[in-house]
């Protein structure tokens, strides 16, 4: 059963009833390793927080619920504070530290399509800009729009859209809106046998459109590929009118404007519906542990996997600090501890088919040096979704953790890989603050793959400050090797002045006028990606 985002915690991650505590072993741990000496900025209290008085008149208020019905606006604190900015670090050390600045003047719950439409159509009459939200779950400033040249800001929740309108068994198509959940949509999928094999680590809590919206990328892309590529067809509603795009899977007329719409993170329109390919539901999953020499050896063997078959469901490989570090427990290693780099393979299909193509990765990875974990494959199925609960009580010691991901081509890899693992040290050890700095191998491609980083390090004075110095030096360094400034979790505000660059003058231009075209007065998340 999915969270609705008033169950999510307003202060962190996820379910309050599952936030996480430190034992004192692991506070010890976190004073002699990483230097923590003092707790980090505590969690506020809901009702300590005063946030801005709401900026909109009565009179705009009274249109907004005459577009969507009593109930369905609010300006109260509550609501407005749970769709303040979203869940990356800095969202929430910046509520820590009381700074509510962003807050929306008032929280709008459409029911469909055309009372979006009608939404944005006063909005921009009105100058009042429009953030879409779906789960709440951005890590890159997407839920913090600018506000220059606007009367206010209102949030735009997608959770009464939350309907698998159609399943076309034939074609194998599921027409879905985007404020249903990521569980939710398995679950009534299920019942009809099918499945969007689609599992990023926001998937609890996170939405159908918020993956269009981004690009999302679930756990087992290897075998279902990434969730914009499952996209066939979609509906979006922008202050000029409506947007249908997607008569068949794929076309010669014309560039895909589709492409427009996923990974516009709601500056071009609000995605209404959507129609995904969906796959039979798998009657048996396998997850393992190989343990690989090292991690050149290991993304020898992944790259030979995707390239050359036979090819998981999930395959990724963590590198020997992240392997050391979250893994070397001698009931899960086995034998050899934490040393060389765990790799995890996991196959999905009939029983017959995960035994075939189980015993053909094993014959590469025997190959390859690697050895089986035994319980390392179960373990990490079982708690991939708990990771940001422990960042969470992290904070709350004194500790700094973060996360960052890029791609590029494979022959780019060694040089992305040390780049930034070098720039994050130097910055983070010229604040005085020496990191620890985790990476794995999250994605694969037949041409490249992603790289996933984990910062931690003792927090200082200005944590905020001691981030941001870091994820720019980190974010420089993506550029330099060659690699794309995000690989899954967007633009938002604090990728924006690298994914400028990265793109150039004349595509940047370009893009500016299809958003003059279909926003022209600028409405809908400005600030956010362009």
């Amino acid at each position: 059963m999915s969270q609705r985002i008033s169950d999510m915690a307003w202060w962190g991650w996820g379910a309050p009833e599952r936030a996480q505590t430190l034992s004192p072993e692991m506070r010890g741990l976190l004073h002699d390793a990483l230097g923590v000496r003092a707790n980090g900025p505590a969690r506020p209290r809901l009702e300590d927080l005063h946030p801005p008085d709401s900026r909109l008149p009565a009179a705009l208020v009274e249109r907004l619920t005459g577009v969507v019905g009593p109930g369905h606006v609010s300006h109260e604190s509550e609501a407005r504070i749970r769709h303040l900015r979203g869940k990356s670090t800095p969202d929430l050390l910046a509520l820590r530290l009381g700074d509510l600045a962003d807050t929306p003047d008032a929280v709008v719950w459409p029911a469909s399509h055309e009372e979006i439409l009608e939404l944005l159509r006063v909005c921009s009459a009105e100058r009042i800009a429009v953030v879409p939200f779906g789960g709440g779950t951005s890590v890159v400033g997407g839920l913090a729009p600018g506000r220059a040249g606007c009367r206010g800001a209102v949030a735009l929740d997608l959770g009464r859209l939350n309907h698998l309108l159609e399943l076309d068994e034939i074609s194998r198509l599921a027409i879905l809106e985007p404020g249903l959940r990521g569980p939710e949509a398995e679950a009534q999928l299920a019942e009809r046998g099918y499945t969007l094999g689609h599992f990023p680590q926001s998937f609890e809590f996170a939405s159908i459109g918020g993956f269009a919206a981004t690009r999302s990328s679930g756990q087992a892309s290897a075998g279902y590929g990434r969730f914009d590529e499952c996209v066939v067809a979609l509906t979006a509603a922008t202050p000029r009118g409506t947007v249908e795009l997607g008569q068949a899977p794929k076309s010669a007329a014309g560039p895909d404007l589709r492409q427009l719409f996923l990974g516009s993170e709601g500056t071009l329109g609000v995605i209404t519906s959507l129609t995904a390919e969906v796959r039979l539901a798998p009657a048996d999953r396998r997850y393992e542990g190989w343990r690989v020499p090292d991690f050149g050896a290991g993304t020898g063997v992944v790259r030979r996997l995707i390239q050359d078959g036979p090819v998981p469901t999930v395959l990724r490989l963590s590198d020997e600090i992240e392997t050391a570090l979250n893994l070397a427990r001698p009931e899960t290693m086995g034998a050899g501890g934490g040393s060389g780099c765990l790799l995890i393979a996991g196959w999905e299909g009939s029983s017959d088919q995960v035994e075939a193509a189980a015993q053909a990765t094993h014959r590469i990875l025997r190959e390859a040096g690697g050895d089986p974990v035994d319980r390392a494959g179960p373990e990490w199925a079982a708690g991939r979704y708990a990771a940001p609960y422990l960042r969470d009580a992290l904070l709350d010691a004194g500790a700094l953790v973060e996360t960052l991901e890029t791609a590029c081509f494979w022959s780019r890899v060694p040089d992305l890989y040390e780049g930034v693992r070098q720039a994050l040290a130097r910055a983070l050890e010229g604040a005085g603050t020496p990191p620890v700095v985790l990476c794995h191998i999250s994605h694969v491609y037949r041409s490249g793959a992603s790289l996933y980083f984990t910062v931690a390090c003792a927090q200082a004075e200005d944590p905020l400050a001691q981030w941001r110095q870091a994820k720019a030096a980190a974010s420089d360094a993506i550029l330099a090797a060659g690699g794309s400034i995000t690989h899954h979790h967007g633009i938002g505000t604090e990728h924006r002045p690298w994914y400028h660059r990265q793109l150039g003058d004349l595509p940047l231009a370009a893009l500016r006028a299809v958003k003059r075209e279909l926003d022209p007065a600028g409405i809908l998340n400005p600030g956010v990606l362009v």
